[in-house]
C-alpha cells in the first residue's frame, strides 16, 4: 500500500461506479450533503459485517445531519447484493472490482481494500480521513465526525 497522500481539506477524488442496484452512482452527485465513503475487504465477512451493520444500525441519526453512506470492496455485483439483502443495509455497496477508486483514496494494498473511512463534506473535500481502522472504531469516529453521540462513547 501507498502512503496515502490525501489530506484533510483536499478534494475527494471522484468516482462512478455500479452500485449494488446496478445503477451507476458518482460521489459528486451528492455535494450537499455529507458523505461517508467506507472501504471494505470482503462482503460478508465477520468484521466487514460489523462495520456495515454498525452503519445500518445508526443511518437514520446519519440521514439527520445530511450525510448518506457509500461503501466500497471489489466484490462484484452479485456479491453485493447478497450481502446487502441478508443484513438490510439502507445505503449502497459499491463495486470497485478493478480497485482503482481504492487506489485513489491509497487503501488498496496486499490484494484487498484496506479498512478505512473518509467523510467527504458538502463541497466535496475531505473532513476525515481513517485507515486501517478497526470495524467498531470505524463507525464510532465517522458517527463522532458527524456529530453524532454514540452510546456508551
Amino acid at each position: 500500500m501507498a502512503e496515502n497522500a490525501l489530506k484533510i481539506g483536499d478534494p475527494a477524488p471522484d468516482f462512478e461506479l455500479v452500485g449494488d442496484d446496478g445503477l451507476r452512482v458518482r460521489l459528486s452527485a451528492f455535494r450537499g450533503r455529507r458523505v461517508v465513503v467506507y472501504f471494505y475487504p470482503q462482503d460478508d465477512t465477520s468484521g466487514c459485517t460489523t462495520q456495515a451493520c454498525g452503519f445500518r444500525d445508526r443511518y437514520p441519526q446519519i440521514e439527520e445531519q445530511n450525510a448518506v453512506v457509500l461503501g466500497i470492496s471489489p466484490d462484484d455485483l452479485a456479491s453485493h447484493q447478497r450481502f446487502k439483502t441478508k443484513y438490510n443495509l439502507p445505503f449502497h455497496l459499491l463495486v470497485d472490482e478493478a480497485h482503482r477508486v481504492a487506489e485513489a483514496y491509497g487503501v488498496w494494498g496486499n490484494g484487498s481494500n484496506v479498512r478505512s473511512h473518509f467523510i467527504v463534506d458538502e463541497t466535496g473535500r475531505l473532513a476525515d480521513i481513517r485507515i486501517k481502522v478497526k470495524p467498531e472504531d470505524s463507525v464510532h469516529s465517522a458517527l463522532d465526525a458527524l456529530g453524532i453521540q454514540f452510546p456508551g462513547k
